[in-house]
């Protein structure tokens, strides 16, 4: 009998996944992730890479967090080579939270220059999280290679993924500060200022940066 309720339970749970209501969505994914079981890892990788609402979409990561890593690693592995972006994104972002570095070499140079903003960004920490001691300066230079990307929110992430590595990544920083881009420039300096002052806000260090890089007169335009 306990066998058949919970057998329903789940069913129930595995439907409530793909209701047409967010808020049903989003209850299916608590339960699953308050009673996880074996059954319920694929859908949930599954609906990752189809779910519209990140709130919905942070509670099947959460889910996901409560199954042992080794039903879920292979599953988001593959996911990260998928060819729908938000599969891509949020398989990295689930891997960040679990934070096992056997995931480390599936974080490719590709996926840190993906052409998806959030894609890339996803990447980004989950390298900065999963990096293995001894890489880190590695994982600096290429992430370097990012700098003056994307917009402000695309940029904050860059910056934080660096800054979480600490002071490894002043070389790569600091010749980033030569770089031909006046957006590459800034950045790097603005990064750099984050980390010396992590208390300084974005928004002040990027934008004393530019005043930074334009006293010091006219490169030519970056990215």
């Amino acid at each position: 009998m306990t066998t058949t309720r919970q057998d329903t339970d789940a069913a129930r749970a595995l439907r409530g996944l793909e209701d047409g209501r967010s808020s049903v969505r989003l209850r299916a994914a608590l339960a699953v992730g308050t009673t996880p079981a074996p059954c319920f890892v694929d859908k949930l990788i599954e609906r990752c890479a189809l779910e519209p609402e990140f709130f919905v979409r942070d509670m099947l990561t959460w889910a996901l967090t409560r199954h042992p890593v080794s039903m879920t690693l292979p599953g988001l592995l593959r996911e990260i080579r998928s060819e729908r972006a938000q599969a891509r994104s949020q398989a990295l972002h689930t891997l960040s939270k679990i934070g096992d570095r056997r995931a480390w070499p599936a974080i490719t140079r590709e996926l840190l220059s993906d052409a998806d903003d959030e894609v890339a960004r996803s990447a980004w920490r989950a390298a900065a999280v999963l990096v293995p001691e001894g890489e880190e300066s590695g994982l600096a230079a290429m992430l370097a290679t990012q700098l003056g990307r994307g917009g402000r929110e695309t940029q904050l992430s860059l910056s934080r993924a660096l800054v979480a590595l600490g002071d490894v990544v002043l070389p790569a920083l600091r010749a980033a500060t030569t770089a031909p881009g006046e957006r590459v420039r800034a950045h790097a300096l603005a990064t750099e200022r984050l980390l010396r002052d992590p208390d300084a806000g974005f928004e002040f260090a990027i934008e004393e940066a530019k005043r930074v890089v334009a006293l010091g007169g006219a490169g030519q335009e970056g990215r």
